[in-house]
């Protein structure tokens, strides 16, 4: 009798279904699962952030998003310019965030970020060193910090 065959059925199973959980985990993931993966550690499950610490997900980046110098902002705040994931997918997670936490802040006819304009902000200049004082510079009438 092998090893294996001396484990109770149950345990025998076990590194079957961690297989194929491997394998089926990248389509179960997606940007929600990349947000709680990668943000939700600073920025909280729900997005509301830490109030002096770190800012608010929820509200106020859809007024951001409305200028092309707010979306690479977006895409150059530490988190997300250091995110391991690929620009498509970073691209996806910052769409869902908007949509999720700021669908009535958002522009008229907003356009979602690709993964092309994603690419192009990380590839520009460094990460953001102070995000933000470029957002109180961007934005100096906001009081979402």
């Amino acid at each position: 009798m092998t090893r294996i065959d001396r484990l109770p059925r149950r345990r025998r199973e076990l590194p079957l279904a961690g297989v194929l959980f491997a394998l089926a985990a990248p389509a179960l993931a997606g940007p929600r699962v990349d947000y709680l993966l990668h943000c939700a550690g600073c920025h909280l499950a729900d997005g509301r952030g830490s109030p002096g610490a770190v800012p608010s997900l929820a509200g106020p980046l859809g007024r951001i998003a409305a200028s092309p110098a707010g979306r690479d902002y977006l895409a150059r705040v530490p988190g997300a310019a250091q995110a391991p994931i690929s620009d498509e997918a970073l691209a996806a997670v910052l769409n869902w965030l908007l949509l999720e936490f700021n669908r009535e802040t958002l522009p008229p006819g907003f356009q979602p970020l690709s993964g092309s304009e994603v690419a192009r902000s990380r590839a520009r200049a460094r990460v953001l060193a102070d995000p933000l004082k470029l957002r109180r510079e961007l934005w100096p009438d906001s009081t979402d910090y």
